[in-house]
């Protein structure tokens, strides 16, 4: 059995704790080291010594005979690096690797055993050698639903089209304003009520009544690497219009309504199509392949690479 020592800024990721235990179902015995303190966007974050700490803890836990230590985000990619005795895996989601941490990432993802990235795109990026893994879905709590019993469910009107925007404003690289820009273009192009929905404290638990609920899921990042968001939307057959981020062309090639723009414009027209039509996409026959298993067998083969040297 491969046991592995996994670094997360945060064990309350559901990326993360979906991860962890898919790999467990596969056998792999993994143990979490989170780093101290909370992190919220726009109002706290940790401190200096919150990361000397987790560091001190991850040198004390090397010691309970690990094959190896993952970092999950490059911000605890350094503490990796540092762990003695235990050669390191790299995850980079995505801002780790476009914000201002980027150079620290790329810099020890050039000297972990060994990286993986969220798509394509950001392995060209990294520009070294990355094995491309996107975090998995969980397709069977992500379906199809009957949207109208789920607006009733979530307290939403029926008479008006619902534009979800599944992040914090507060969060710079989500790029909230132009989000707004865009529904406030495409209200004009419609005869209907348009509302946006910004959901920053629903459960993930509650995401798959939300995503059945919307009419459209609008992403307007600056950067990403492969959004859940995105992908658990697709898997309920909500129509997705996006800024053409990480590995999010991929996924919306060939699903209809939605699609990816660079412009406002485009954006504004790809979201009013789909809304003034209300009907559900064709997208998740475009991540059906991309469950948690899948993510945790490719996981769990690196493990043994890199373990057995």
């Amino acid at each position: 059995m491969t046991r592995v020592l996994h670094l997360v800024p945060s064990a309350d990721s559901t990326a993360y704790r979906g991860q962890v235990r898919a790999l467990r179902e596969r056998g792999v015995d993994c143990a979490t080291l989170a780093v101290p303190g909370a992190h919220v966007p726009g109002e706290r974050t940790r401190r200096p010594r919150d990361y000397l700490v987790h560091a001190a803890r991850a040198v004390r836990a090397a010691g309970d005979d690990f094959d190896l230590v993952h970092a999950n985000q490059g911000i605890v990619a350094p503490t990796a690096l540092a762990t003695p005795g235990l050669p390191a895996v790299v995850s980079l989601w995505g801002t780790d690797l476009y914000g201002r941490l980027g150079p620290v990432s790329r810099g020890c993802a050039r000297r972990a055993a060994a990286t993986v990235v969220m798509s394509e795109r950001m392995a060209r990026d990294l520009g070294a050698d990355a094995l491309v893994v996107p975090h998995g879905v969980d397709t069977d709590s992500f379906s199809p639903r009957d949207p109208t019993a789920a607006r009733a469910a979530v307290g939403w009107r029926d008479d008006e089209r619902h534009v979800l925007f599944p992040y914090s404003p507060a969060r710079p690289a989500k790029d909230f304003p132009r989000a707004r820009r865009v529904v406030d273009a495409a209200r004009g192009r419609i005869d209907a009520d348009v509302a946006l929905q910004v959901l920053t404290d629903a459960s993930h638990d509650e995401m798959p009544t939300y995503l059945n609920a919307a009419d459209a899921l609008l992403l307007t990042s600056t950067h990403e690497g492969s959004p859940n968001a995105v992908k658990e939307a697709l898997a309920c057959n909500l129509p997705v219009v996006a800024t053409p981020v990480g590995d999010v062309p991929e996924r919306l090639d060939g699903v209809s309504p939605g699609g990816v723009a660079d412009t406002d414009r485009g954006l504004a027209r790809l979201l009013a199509d789909a809304l003034s039509e209300r009907e559900r996409s064709n997208g998740r026959e475009r991540v059906a392949h991309l469950d948690r298993d899948w993510t945790a067998r490719r996981l769990e083969r690196l493990y043994r690479e890199v373990a057995d040297g």
